[in-house]
């Protein structure tokens, strides 16, 4: 049965893109049944729209509320950037939310650079299939600013995470990452190109990984083909994913056992 997909985001959509040339390449056997966004301008529901797929905003400024308390899970998009709406009020814009993803009837939900403070509740409703690609080596550089920080640390390596969302900001089980080189003339910006390269390769991995339905995501323990997966998650370099039969996301690490995948040293030169 295809699985069906529910894409949050609040941006121009390059993951979201990402996915669906992999989905229209019949290397995924999925379908992107609705695309929500926060913002009624992103990018990423004109790709929707375009593909004839169910684009809806829900407008986070017409949930205002002031006195919104600091807790909460943030869902954040490639570049690191914080995340929208901190006066907002979170459990009406959830409600809806909510029932516009139900009626989607989505088998997964995936956040493709949602700038949104997500509440425990919201996220215990669809866990553990709501997933995030974060712009780090998890658990490295969990919430904002990661490329930056990255530099600031002098890290000679970086990456993006794909993992399930929990209530605790960026420390959900990780499923996979991509890792790339921090370069000596590399900027924020410069590095986050070359992450961002990585994450529109890797999240179509994962997504394929779990139409095929040899992903399992229950209790707190991330499995692949029934084999306990570390806890950084299956690591790929980004020349890896690049090859041919790893971009094409469906069959990427089926001959890969996860041991042969243990993380690597952030100190070592991918």
């Amino acid at each position: 049965m295809t699985c069906r997909v529910v894409v949050l985001l609040s941006g121009r959509g390059s993951n979201l893109q990402a996915l669906l040339a992999h989905i229209d390449r019949h290397v995924i056997d999925a379908e992107v049944v609705g695309v929500i966004s926060n913002r009624p301008h992103a990018g990423g529901l004109a790709i929707a729209r375009e593909a004839g797929i169910t684009a809806a905003c829900i407008d986070h400024r017409r949930y205002s509320n002031r006195a919104e308390g600091p807790s909460g899970n943030r869902a954040e998009g490639p570049s690191g950037n914080q995340a929208e709406g901190q006066g907002a009020d979170r459990t009406s814009f959830e409600q809806v939310l909510g029932t516009t993803i139900d009626a989607l009837a989505p088998d997964i939900v995936l956040l493709a650079g949602f700038m949104r403070i997500l509440t425990p509740a919201f996220v215990r409703r669809y866990s553990p299939r709501l997933l995030n690609i974060h712009p780090s080596l998890l658990p490295d550089h969990r919430g904002l600013d990661t490329h930056a920080r990255a530099l600031a640390r002098g890290d000679r390596i970086h990456g993006a995470s794909v993992h399930v969302v929990t209530p605790e900001l960026d420390a959900g089980p990780v499923i996979a990452q991509v890792v790339v080189p921090v370069l000596a003339d590399d900027d924020p910006e410069s590095l986050a190109a070359r992450v961002q390269k990585g994450e529109h390769l890797l999240y179509p991995i994962v997504l394929a990984w779990y139409a095929e339905g040899r992903l399992d995501l229950g209790d707190g323990q991330i499995r692949l083909d029934a084999q306990a997966l570390p806890e950084t998650g299956l690591r790929f370099e980004l020349d890896d994913l690049s090859t041919p039969m790893q971009a094409t996301g469906g069959h990427a690490g089926r001959d890969q056992s996860p041991q042969s995948h243990s993380p690597r040293d952030h100190s070592e030169v991918p």
